[in-house]
């Protein structure tokens, strides 16, 4: 039948071209090399951590944000930690300010009339050591020392003026009273300049001690200098030996001679100002995490390029090549302990190498598709300004890896995934308990809702699942934060109902594309293979329809006892329906498809009955695989017979066997494994006792009841349930679902008599009339005594067949 097998070798794949098919299957069996599967896992571990710590870490880690005073943003920062910055300009405007408000400091010279009068003593000592010298010593050295002590050039005049003073002690004390009322006085040198001072505030400090001499009086009016030197010309000096013009010289050397005693110190005011800026502490600016500093679209702000800059010099200190290499270092720790629990502890917990390749992509995949979410949902701040940014995470679809990871393997490595995953999706978020609590329990409720997903609504039922606990989960946090009562718990109730639809939709879209590529048989898959029209179990009904019937009712039983057991009857049903598709290349050396004719094996040695048996397992698993059935389908059908005795070619054959020959027990055994999972012991269980009830002349309820129950002792006792998970109860409620589909199937029938007919009216052709009613009884059972007729061409087209 050439049509037939070449639909058998039809890829279910589907759209998925067979070339690109070819590559995937290349590089899974390369990649799955044992002698190297420990390396690639490891090899994949590290690329898996690589990519997901580049799509964790946020942006203000690594790229370096800088902006001028009037940029617009082009995304949002937000802190991504609690800051303690110090507002640099702010800090700088109080010293400022404390400055300013230092008074100035003058410097008082109290004693300056008699450092006047000094001077004047030191000049007319070098003029007296002038007039003692010799004629020929040069006057240049004395020019000089009456420079340095006045500040300018002497005069003859002045220089005899000064003589005169030498000569006469009585002038001399004229000239230091002079002094001395001049400098009773405060001199400064401007007045404007002091006034202006004056109404800042002058400290007043001794220039010979240093000390403080308090806040200048505001009712002391001091004079310039130029009113000094008027006050000095003015001054009355009775010398009668000199004349007015010598007097008047004399005056205005002293005049020359006078100095402030009232004066602005600009070092003693500088230290006053520098210690009172000291005084003042860094104005510290908190930061909160998750604050926003700048939404993307606005014009930065001054203040806002402050706080960038403050943080990157809080953070200057921080090698971000070690912070990247921390997270690193972070994802493997949560990636790998976990995992190696799990494989040491969990028994079901045991992914394959294509399974790991399909966590990596899956879980890259969810944190690439939250890195677009999260991107996309800070730049909605802008066009929505009344929805907090963060409202945002509630729609965001957590519950995606679980979901698919539970519907694609099992329970167990969707609980660790989950568990793995939660802590690096807060971390994501900026270090958020409450995101990994969110999607923690999330994934959890939603792995549980896709439990023996059958169809594509229950994802959907899953989905308003999630919907539910998002919900509650979403109104605890805003109760939380004191934000309960407010448009925020709207939004977030909202997205939070919406999101788990979301995950729904998601998934529903992924699983084809992962089923397709990776080969993989869910629930929904398994519904697909479970039609009895497709391609292998049509051609095992044509080839073998013994075999074919008996795989339909063993998929009854294991269907049925499935359902008692908690265990997959999808599975099981479906697993039933291929485990004996191996028969299909030698259907005539099995006895249900011999319809009672000539058994081939009577002309066959023993051994050679044994190897044919055998070899319909392995033949059955080349085709699963050639069909692509999954990965469960084909370990069923190699689990389905287990290690099992074919004892009677093996008795056969050591009655046969002559003086000193061995015959080895397991050379009559199947190749196994034994059963691994419920499922495949379920079938290796129905698969007996369904062929064991056949052999029963009268199938009575009790009969088939004995029979099971010495069938399951039998394979229990020869350990072929040793690696499965079935309990003593669970056979105890097995044997119970086979009795009562097995009564049903093999019931006793009513043997209806015969019609009975009675005369009442004679009809055409002297034909009796029928008793009653029972028109079908009579049609269904035709007179047995009744000659057949000449021409039965009526009669062959009722049967459907035309001449």
């Amino acid at each position: 039948m050439p049509s037939q097998s070449g639909n058998t070798g039809q890829d279910i794949r589907g759209s998925l071209p067979h070339s690109l098919g070819r590559i995937l299957d290349n590089f899974l069996s390369r990649f799955s090399d044992p002698r190297h599967e420990l390396r690639n896992r490891r090899i994949l571990l590290l690329l898996t951590a690589f990519f997901l710590t580049l799509l964790i870490l946020p942006r203000q880690e690594f790229l370096s944000v800088k902006y001028k005073q009037g940029d617009i943003a082009t995304a949002d920062i937000r802190a991504t930690q609690d800051y303690l910055l110090e507002d640099s300009l702010l800090t700088d405007k109080k010293r400022l300010e404390a400055k300013a408000a230092v008074p100035y400091v003058y410097s008082v010279a109290q004693e300056e009339a008699g450092e006047l009068v000094g001077r004047i003593e030191q000049a007319l000592a070098l003029l007296r050591q002038a007039a003692i010298a010799t004629p020929s010593q040069d006057n240049a050295g004395l020019d000089e020392s009456l420079k340095s002590l006045f500040g300018f050039s002497f005069s003859p005049e002045e220089k005899a003026a000064l003589m005169r003073l030498a000569a006469d002690d009585a002038l001399m004390d004229q000239v230091r009273g002079v002094a001395q009322t001049i400098y009773s006085n405060k001199i400064v040198v401007d007045k404007r300049t002091f006034a202006a001072d004056m109404a800042h505030g002058i400290v007043l400090v001794d220039v010979r001690t240093g000390e403080s001499m308090g806040q200048m009086d505001y009712t002391v009016s001091p004079i310039e200098m130029t009113e000094a030197v008027q006050l000095v010309k003015k001054a009355k000096i009775v010398a009668p030996g000199l004349s007015p013009r010598e007097i008047g010289t004399l005056l205005e050397l002293v005049a020359k001679g006078v100095r402030p005693n009232l004066a602005f110190s600009k070092v003693l005011t500088e230290q006053a100002q520098a210690k009172a800026s000291e005084a003042v502490r860094p104005v510290l600016l908190q930061v909160k995490q998750g604050e926003m500093i700048v939404r993307v679209g606005e014009r930065v702000t001054a203040e806002q390029v402050q706080k960038l800059e403050m943080i990157s010099a809080a953070r200057g200190d921080i090698n971000k090549f070690f912070v990247g290499i921390g997270l690193f270092g972070l994802v493997l720790v949560i990636l790998y302990f976990p995992y190696r629990f799990a494989r040491k502890n969990i028994r079901k917990f045991n992914p394959v190498t294509k399974d790991i390749i399909l966590i990596s992509l899956v879980t890259t995949g969810i944190f690439f598709l939250l890195k677009i979410a999260l991107t996309i949902s800070s730049t909605l701040g802008t066009p929505f300004p009344i929805i907090d940014v963060r409202d945002y995470f509630y729609l965001f679809p957590f519950a995606v890896g679980p979901m698919l990871i539970r519907i694609i393997l099992n329970s167990e490595v969707a609980m660790v995934y989950t568990a793995m995953t939660a802590p690096l999706i807060g971390i994501m978020f900026n270090n958020s308990l409450f995101v990994v609590v969110y999607a923690l329990l999330g994934g959890i409720v939603g792995a549980h809702g896709v439990r023996h997903c059958k169809d594509r609504s229950r994802i959907y039922t899953a989905g308003l699942k999630v919907s539910v606990v998002n919900f509650a989960m979403a109104l605890a946090f805003q109760t939380m934060s004191d934000s309960f009562l407010s448009l925020q718990t709207i939004w977030c109730a909202i997205f939070a109902l919406v999101g788990g639809l979301v995950c729904s939709a998601v998934v529903t879209g992924i699983i084809p594309l992962v089923e397709t590529v990776f080969h993989y048989v869910t629930d929904i898959k398994l519904l697909e293979l479970s039609n009895l029209n497709s391609p292998i179990l049509r051609e095992l009904m044509v080839r073998a329809p013994g075999t074919y019937h008996h795989s339909v009712l063993v998929g009854n039983l294991v269907e049925a006892a499935a359902e008692t057991i908690n265990a997959n009857p999808l599975l099981a049903r479906v697993a039933a329906y291929y485990h004996d598709i191996g028969k299909v290349s030698k259907p005539q050396y099995f006895i249900e498809n011999t319809g009672g004719g000539d058994n081939r094996h009577d002309k066959l040695a023993p051994s050679m009955s044994a190897l044919i048996l055998i070899s319909h397992v392995k033949e059955g698993v080349e085709l699963a695989r050639d069909h692509r059935v999954g990965r469960p389908i084909v370990d069923i059908i190699q689990q389905s017979h287990g290690t099992a005795l074919m004892s009677f070619f093996y008795q056969k054959a050591k009655t046969q066997a002559g003086e000193g020959q061995v015959i080895h027990e397991r050379d009559f055994r199947y190749p196994g494994p034994k059963p691994q999972s419920r499922e495949a012991g379920l079938v290796m269980l129905a698969d007996c006792v369904e062929a064991a009830c056949r052999t029963l002349v009268n199938p009575t309820p009790d009969r088939i009841q004995g029979l099971v129950q010495k069938i399951i002792n039998n394979i229990f006792i020869d350990g072929q349930l040793d690696e499965c998970e079935l309990t003593l109860k669970n056979l105890h409620e097995i044997a119970k679902s086979f009795n009562r589909i097995l009564a049903g199937i093999y019931h006793h029938r009513i043997d209806y008599p015969e019609p009975a007919y009675k005369e009442k009216e004679k009809l055409p052709g002297g034909k009796k009339p029928i008793e009653g009613n029972n028109i079908e009884s009579a049609e269904a059972e035709p007179d047995r005594d009744a000659k057949p007729k000449k021409s039965g061409g009526e009669d062959i087209k009722r049967l459907g067949i035309s001449r």
